[in-house]
């Protein structure tokens, strides 16, 4: 749960750590850029460590962890973070446990009951509520990205913790890293700066920031947690991550919290852990 809850807490940081960067990157290099940053760091740990190269299976599995956290997760909040607040992604991120458990459901052998779906339903309205609030009645292009984003940190999130039963916490996210390095690597050089030199000292240390901790090292936690204490119990400390994400945003970027967002935020949060208190029961046949 330690693991976890420390996860979340540098997860919660990405949102604010984005908007801070995206004042001298695009957002494309900002979401790549610090893939490929953390993927050489993580091949350099997969050769010091001799670790045991996956199967063709496992190679399957991790090119889904790196579609959604190593591609898809990063490019699309980063490209959000242009237009909304980063308070508003906190809150659309909130739906993200019950987003994890969805996916959860269709690679493992869980069968929710009705009402872990209609809460699941409850929740993703909320989410588009709010949406619609803070859009004044229409839904942003920015949020059709966040809710990208959120479908493709709970496919990595779910394919991941799986994983990491067999290869190991850590190894999940240095190989789906590795392995990502090839494709991201030319679209990183097209959308870099001209300069490396002109960004600010807040700009250095954020990217710094989204590279070592968001893409790299939280994941050794996360999917660590995940492995030692279970799925479905660490994946609650999940539940704190939208409150993260706004005091961050209040302290790093001065954003106004408003009233309704706070309000939303726990009907986001409460919708969640009732999901997670609806009985799931396992196919009485399965092959792993």
């Amino acid at each position: 749960m330690l693991l976890g809850l420390f996860a979340i807490a540098a997860f919660g940081l990405t949102l604010p750590a984005t908007k801070i960067a995206l004042s001298d990157l695009d957002p494309v290099f900002i979401g790549l850029g610090r893939a490929v940053f953390a993927a050489v760091i993580a091949a350099l740990i997969l050769l010091w460590s001799k670790q045991t190269i996956p199967t063709k299976a496992q190679f399957v599995q991790l090119s889904l962890v790196a579609l959604g956290v190593v591609i898809g997760f990063p490019v699309l909040s980063s490209w959000a973070m242009l237009y909304v607040p980063a308070t508003h992604g906190g809150v659309v991120f909130g739906i993200l446990p019950l987003a994890t458990a969805l996916v959860s459901v269709f690679i493992g052998h869980d069968r929710p009951s009705r009402s872990f779906w209609l809460v699941s339903l409850f929740g993703g309205l909320l989410v588009v509520s709010y949406a619609l609030i803070q859009g004044a009645g229409s839904l942003h292009i920015a949020d059709l990205a966040l809710l990208g984003a959120v479908i493709s940190a709970a496919i990595g999130y779910a394919v991941g913790a799986k994983l990491s039963l067999y290869l190991g916490g850590w190894q999940v996210i240095c190989w789906a890293l590795v392995l990502a390095l090839p494709f991201i690597s030319v679209p990183t050089y097209l959308f870099a700066p001209d300069s490396f030199l002109d960004w600010s000292s807040s700009t250095y240390i954020s990217f710094l920031y989204l590279a070592l901790i968001s893409q790299l090292f939280a994941f050794f936690a996360w999917y660590k947690g995940l492995a030692l204490g279970g799925i479905a119990r660490v994946s609650q400390t999940q539940l704190l991550q939208p409150f993260v994400t706004a005091f961050a945003s209040a302290v790093l970027l001065n954003e106004v919290v408003e009233a309704h967002t706070i309000v939303f935020i726990f009907l986001v949060v409460g919708s969640v852990w009732l999901g997670k208190k609806m009985p799931i029961t396992q196919s009485s046949s399965h092959n792993d």
